[in-house]
C-alpha cells in the first residue's frame, strides 16, 4: 500500500472513530508491518481464518478495531432484522431514535433488503448506514453522519478497499 493509500486508510479510521485514535493506530500498524501485526494479533486473526499477511489485512485490522471500540457491528448474511437492529442500536454512533429502532426490529425482510431499507430510514435521522466489504459472507456495519457517506466511500477506494453506503 502506498503512502497515499495509507493516508486514506487512516482517514477512514478518523472518520469512523474520531474520538478513538487507537483505531487508526491499529490499522496503521497492520499496514506498516503486516508480519509483525499478524504475530501480535494471531489469535484474533485466526478467528477470521487469517494466518498470513494478505492485501486485506489492514482493512480487517480496521474492522476489528472499530468493533472493539463499539463502532462496528457484524451481521451474518442470514441474520434476522431484530438481531441486526439490536447490534446497530448498541453502537456508540447510533442515533437515539427509539421509535425508529423498534420499527426496524419488526421487519421481516431478507438481510440485504433489510439493510437497504434500514439505510433509507436511518438517513432520515441524518445517519448513514455503511458496510465495509471484507470479502466474506458477513456485513461489517458502521454508522456515520449522512453528510460524510461519500467521504467514506472515496477514502476506502483510495486506500484500495470498498465501503458502500446502504439505502441511497
Amino acid at each position: 500500500m502506498t503512502a497515499p493509500a495509507r493516508d486514506a486508510l487512516l482517514a477512514v479510521a478518523a472518520l469512523l472513530a474520531p474520538d478513538a485514535p487507537r483505531v487508526a493506530e491499529h490499522a496503521g500498524a497492520a499496514h506498516d508491518d503486516p508480519g509483525a501485526f499478524l504475530l501480535e494479533h494471531a489469535e484474533r486473526l485466526d478467528e477470521r481464518g487469517i494466518d498470513e499477511p494478505f492485501p486485506l489485512l489492514a482493512w480487517i485490522a480496521l474492522v476489528n478495531a472499530l468493533a472493539d471500540h463499539g463502532l462496528l457491528a457484524e451481521a451474518d448474511w442470514k441474520e434476522s432484522p431484530g438481531e441486526i437492529t439490536g447490534r446497530l442500536r448498541a453502537l456508540r454512533s447510533a442515533p437515539p431514535a427509539d421509535e425508529l429502532w423498534t420499527s426496524l426490529a419488526r421487519s421481516e425482510l431478507p438481510t440485504y433488503e433489510f439493510l437497504e431499507a434500514a439505510g433509507k430510514r436511518l438517513h432520515s435521522t441524518g445517519t448513514a448506514l455503511a458496510v465495509l466489504d471484507i470479502e466474506s459472507d458477513c456485513y461489517p456495519l458502521v454508522l456515520l453522519p449522512a453528510t460524510r457517506g461519500d467521504d467514506l466511500t472515496a477514502f476506502a477506494a483510495a486506500a484500495g478497499f470498498s465501503a458502500e453506503v446502504l439505502g441511497r
